[in-house]
């Protein structure tokens, strides 16, 4: 019986999502056709040819960019798998249409390094627009997007404020966006009347929450990292063995090696976190001195911003830190990475931090400080990152061990989303489910037969309400 019930409710949000996914493929767009001069001009400055998934994963973006529909595509793609780059090529070919491209990051840290990355690659202006970008400057800006002379800018959510018009928005990039809901991601864009949309995350995504949190988009999957990237040697060590790590960390040092040393996660606290990293980073400038850095969320953007830059032009080597560099920092120099505590955060975020390290040439190292003794589902967990680096895999066992989030809202993680279903134990049903709903939509899909009307029953059982008010639009 509880079976036959969660697969009601696995159908019941599989044809939400193919609902409101028809809502959105209903949606009139635009064809945006390039010569592709600045993409090639963009290659040329970036010296390295595109690896076969960021090839494939570009043509499925320029099929969408030249079809008549708007498009709304997950670019998914490991750490390091060079998600950027694919981002400057699509952006670039809404340029060569003669509009305009955004990239939304949501901190400053990690606009700042894409509007450093961008201005690198594209031949075009590219502007920085955040929060504090202000006088003069942000109303150079605003009158250059308003006039269409800047055709790219990067920045956080400031780019889609009231205040802020754009004379031809055609194509959004959301970065880093991966625990927006449904609802969220749909009214994304907003700024121009047939913009495209394409969302990237650096997360895996595991197959079951492809099918239940990201079904109503087009998905596109980076698989390799791009040449020259060694792997990365992860290894366990004990809380009881820190001298012998901190004697590795010297000769580290000595060698000219450039270190993160990121603190527990205690609690949800930013106060507890950062009295952690500020007790290790007292520690280790007592052994290293003006070698050590401090960087955590609750320092101003300006201090953040000079600590990080300090440790990307070396003058530090070793970067003490909470989670805030989980994301949006890249020092290719930097080749080891230690987590302390490593027991204390989910596989998905221990392997966003190790993805820190690994992205020059140099053969970089993670080392996962756990407590003395740990129980057998965190042993788990630290053994599957030791022993392997692909993120997919990761992120499944991590959905396995954590559960997958809010189907249509905005939690991406903790216990599933679901009253009777468990998609790890139904997750057979899950798929059968997602058939149907396809089969049955197609045959039916304003759900006017006999099975379309029960369905509409599930729909409101089942509270999707978004859904509903599609279908009694028409």
């Amino acid at each position: 019986m509880r079976a036959r019930l969660a697969y009601d409710e696995f159908l019941a949000g599989q044809v939400a999502l193919a609902v409101i996914r028809g809502r959105v493929r209903a949606r009139p767009g635009r064809p945006l056709v390039g010569d592709s001069s600045l993409r090639a001009k963009a290659l040329e400055r970036f010296g390295h040819t595109p690896t076969p998934s960021q090839t494939r994963a570009l043509a499925e973006i320029d099929a969408d960019l030249t079809s008549p529909r708007r498009m709304l595509r997950l670019l998914q793609g490991d750490v390091g798998s060079g998600k950027t780059l694919v981002a400057v090529l699509a952006m670039l070919r809404a340029v060569e249409a003669g509009a305009q491209a955004a990239l939304m990051a949501p901190t400053e840290v990690l606009a700042k390094q894409h509007h450093r990355v961008l201005t690198r690659l594209c031949p075009v202006p590219v502007a920085l627009l955040t929060g504090s970008v202000k006088g003069r400057e942000r109303n150079r800006i605003l009158r250059g997007l308003a006039d269409g002379s800047l055709p790219i800018v990067v920045g956080t959510h400031a780019l889609f404020q009231d205040a802020v018009e754009y004379k031809d928005l055609a194509l959004a990039v959301i970065d880093e966006q991966h625990r927006f809901g449904v609802g969220q991601r749909l009214q994304l864009g907003g700024k121009g009347e047939l913009t495209d949309v394409l969302v990237m995350t650096a997360t895996p995504i595991p197959r079951t929450l492809l099918l239940t949190q990201w079904g109503e988009m087009d998905i596109s999957r980076l698989t390799e990292k791009p040449a020259g990237r060694q792997p990365i040697r992860t290894t366990l060590h004990s809380i009881g063995t820190m001298p012998d790590v901190l004697d590795a960390i010297a000769r580290a040092l000595d060698r000219g090696a450039q270190i993160y040393w990121v603190c527990p996660l205690v609690a949800e606290s930013e106060a507890i976190d950062l009295a952690a990293a500020e007790e290790r980073y007292t520690e280790l400038t007592g052994r290293f001195g003006d070698r050590v850095g401090l960087a955590h969320g609750q320092q101003s953007s300006e201090v953040r911003d000079a600590a990080l830059a300090a440790f990307a032009g070396g003058t530090t080597r070793l970067l003490v830190a909470t989670t805030v560099v989980e994301v949006g920092v890249d020092v290719p120099q930097a080749t080891v990475m230690v987590i302390e505590h490593a027991e204390r955060f989910g596989l998905a975020q221990l392997h966003q931090l190790r993805g820190r390290v690994g992205r020059g040439a140099d053969a970089s190292y993670c080392l996962l400080l756990h407590e003395d003794w740990v129980n057998e589902t965190a042993r788990r967990r630290l053994m599957m990152l030791r022993d392997t680096e692909d993120g997919f895999l990761i992120a499944d066992e991590d959905f396995r061990l954590r559960g997958g989030g809010d189907v249509l809202g905005t939690r991406q993680a903790g216990a599933p989303g679901f009253r009777l279903a468990d998609p790890v134990e139904h997750e057979g049903l899950l798929h059968t489910a997602h058939r149907d709903a396809a089969v049955l939509l197609q045959r039916d899909p304003k759900l006017e037969s006999e099975r379309g009307k029960a369905v509409r029953v599930l729909l409101r059982l089942f509270e999707r309400t978004a859904a509903m008010k599609t279908l009694a639009a028409g």
